[in-house]
């Protein structure tokens, strides 16, 4: 398994810290007057959602969590579980909590293939599933959006919308019910109108 040195724990890396499988979400090396430089890291534990902050010191380091990815297909949301099912076998269904989920959630439709993350505890030889991964771009429909009205571009023209995800999102004043428009689920925010009524 790899070690990563201090200055190697950055964003979007996995580590074990402590026994549990965490994503780095931020990272930022510097030096403290004549001393060593610090690694100041905020992770995030991917089993229970929390989030720590630690600094690593030079002498530190931090073995590389053995994650891989499964494709899945996501089918519903019930009382905050959310329902999955392998790809081959659809009768192998399973659920993830709100926790694990988080902000992915609200892009998530029936039926998308998405990356589930697994981290190999070397318990168990399917290894734990521990997050999701969603394509930076995904193409959601427009379920409701009020019609732009006249005089509202002076706060720059953006409205509110929900999406067949049941996510709101901020948007153009030019989209309309019924388009289909691309999100960008690491940002949250609107990247393009794709489709449409009359498009």
């Amino acid at each position: 398994m790899a070690m990563l040195e201090y200055n190697e724990i950055k964003e979007r890396k996995y580590i074990v810290f402590e026994n549990e499988p965490y994503e780095v979400l931020t990272s930022h090396v510097f030096r403290k007057q004549q001393r060593k430089p610090v690694n100041a890291a905020k992770l995030r534990n991917l089993l229970t959602g929390r989030i720590v902050e630690h600094s690593f010191h030079v002498s530190d380091k931090a073995e590389e969590a053995d994650i891989s990815k499964r494709e899945v297909k996501y089918l519903y949301t019930n009382k905050g579980e959310f329902w999955f099912s392998e790809i081959k076998d659809a009768s192998k269904r399973f659920e993830l909590p709100e926790a694990m989920v988080g902000d992915a959630g609200k892009w998530l439709k029936a039926n998308t293939i998405v990356d589930a993350l697994i981290f190999d505890d070397g318990k168990s030889d399917d290894g734990t599933i521990i997050g999701l991964k969603l394509p930076i771009k995904m193409d959601l429909k427009v379920t409701e959006a009020h019609p732009a009205v006249k005089g509202n571009t002076a706060q720059g023209g953006s409205k509110m919308v929900k999406l067949e995800s049941g996510a709101d999102l901020q948007v153009p004043m030019f989209i309309k019910e019924g388009d289909v428009i691309r999100v960008n689920t690491e940002t949250g925010e609107y990247a393009d109108r794709i489709g449409g009524a009359n498009f």
